[in-house]
């Protein structure tokens, strides 16, 4: 009986524990869904959240990210569609990139441009004090060089002051070209012609052999130091930075000049040199002075190095004279341009960028294309009819001095953009021999900055011919300068300025 009563509680038991595990296993089901509830009813009560509220959040959020995703692949779109049109060969498509651009920029120091590369190593030698200076190269033909130092008005109509590179005639012109043992051509610096030194810069320079020479007109600069020299270099090389007056005071008012007992003005290694009343009203005109008649302004200089006033030259001065003259025994030596070969080219580019007056342009143009200059092809003696014209690595040879002077007399002459006289100079002195040497090297030597300011002259934007016509015989800049003192002997009217193509969208 007592097992049956014991069995009878157990079975009683049993369906209660059902019972009670049934409803432990509902509260834990139940668990969630009343939290959730208890805490949905909170939400509510506090306002925060309901389910409109957040179905609007997540389809915002999704729509700021798909916005962002399309931004930036329109980005990407533009800058590889303005990397594409940059290295286009369709000219419509490569007249919209500008080579200046920021955008341009920033895909270059990406690595993602694909344009020529404009530095290389230059082979020089390791040591200065190991390069051994070489003799002279003793002149040939011509051997004596003359200049014609008294202006003779005789073919100007009219009397005028003289001016700093003469009324020369197109016949001394086409003289000057043929080669003689003695010769005696037009070299500005006719006297009373204006460009003159302190006779302390004149008494220093008398001692300089070996000169790097640079120059700053207009005020648009100030000197910048070059680096990489040498102890032997600064014993032997002048440094001498020719300036106007205009740009001496802009110096002392923004860097320090220190003068020395004999009176000269010094910026750290660079000598400033002033020329007093300058021999044109173009600033970019009478900087061509020093450029080109580096040997008349310095004339007891065996060796010169130019650099234009913009640039800091990174390279020791004597191991430039050892790779560019001495390695290959040349007396001058000159970059061939980056982009143009061609005189013509050049000038529609000069044109298109609207760097000098085009009716000027095509004047002088049409002047050289009469006498037979003619578009540059692989079949001529140079690389390129095209210089970089702010390197010039000089002997001063009898014949590199007959160069220069010529070349300066088409500068004189025609306009200042002395990139399109060169390739004519070159042609017409057939005897002159140099080095055109890679554009890629030109740009190792030195490091370039901007100018101050871009320095300009009313002539520089004259639209037509008749604007600068000075009187009946023709074109004059007040003191020189398309100075056709006599009427050209040539018919221009029937000359046809030869099609150029665009070869490169820099240009």
């Amino acid at each position: 009986m007592r097992e049956l009563g014991r069995m009878e509680t157990e079975a009683q038991r049993l369906p209660s524990l059902r019972a009670s595990h049934r409803t432990e296993r509902g509260n834990r089901s139940a668990g969630p869904k009343d939290a959730a509830d208890e805490i949905d009813v909170s939400a509510n009560g506090k306002g925060i959240k309901d389910p409109l509220k957040m179905v609007w959040r997540r389809g915002f959020i999704r729509l700021v990210l798909v916005s962002a995703i399309v931004w930036m692949l329109l980005i990407l779109f533009a800058l590889l569609f303005h990397l594409w049109s940059c290295h286009s060969s369709i000219s419509f498509l490569s007249a919209l990139c500008k080579k200046d651009s920021k955008v341009l920029g920033i895909l270059d120091t990406m690595g993602l441009t694909t344009k020529q590369q404009h530095r290389c190593p230059i082979p020089l030698m390791d040591d200065p004090d190991a390069i051994v200076i070489p003799k002279r190269t003793p002149d040939a033909i011509p051997k004596f060089l003359k200049y014609v130092l008294e202006d003779d008005q005789g073919n100007a109509n009219e009397k005028s002051q003289p001016l700093f590179g003469g009324h020369q005639s197109w016949k001394q012109r086409e003289n000057s070209f043929k080669l003689n043992t003695t010769m005696k051509v037009h070299c500005g610096f006719v006297k009373n012609g204006g460009a003159e030194m302190d006779a302390v810069d004149v008494k220093y320079a008398k001692k300089c052999r070996f000169v790097v020479a640079s120059g700053i007109f207009d005020g648009y600069d100030t000197p910048h130091q070059p680096s990489n020299i040498s102890l032997h270099s600064r014993k032997l090389f002048c440094f001498l930075m020719v300036v106007d007056e205009v740009s001496l005071d802009f110096i002392k008012q923004n860097v320090t000049v220190r003068e020395d007992s004999d009176g000269g003005k010094w910026v750290g290694i660079w000598r400033l040199v002033t020329l007093h009343h300058p021999p044109y009203d173009e600033p970019r005109r009478n900087g061509k002075v020093p450029k080109i008649l580096t040997h008349r302004l310095f004339p007891q200089a065996q060796y010169s190095i130019w650099i234009d006033g913009k640039m800091e030259l990174i390279v020791d001065p004597l191991l430039i004279l050892e790779r560019y003259l001495w390695r290959g025994k040349h007396t001058f030596a000159i970059a061939c341009h980056k982009h143009h070969r061609s005189i013509y080219e050049e000038a529609d580019a000069i044109k298109r960028r609207k760097r000098y007056a085009r009716p000027l342009i095509d004047l002088h143009m049409k002047i050289y294309r009469y006498e037979g200059m003619e578009l540059w092809s692989p079949k001529k003696r140079t690389i390129s009819d095209v210089p970089e014209g702010a390197v010039i690595i000089r002997e001063h040879t009898a014949m590199t001095n007959l160069f220069s002077c010529l070349w300066f007399n088409e500068v004189n002459l025609f306009t200042p953009r002395d990139q399109l006289s060169f390739g004519y100079v070159v042609y017409r002195l057939e005897e002159f021999k140099f080095f055109m040497f890679p554009n890629c090297e030109y740009n190792s030597l030195f490091m370039l900055h901007r100018h101050t300011r871009e320095h300009s002259s009313v002539v520089e934007w004259v639209k037509s011919l008749d604007e600068f016509k000075g009187n009946k015989t023709g074109l004059k800049e007040s003191r020189g300068g398309l100075g056709l003192w006599t009427p050209y002997p040539g018919d221009l009217n029937s000359v046809q300025l030869p099609s150029v193509e665009r070869t490169s969208p820099a240009g």
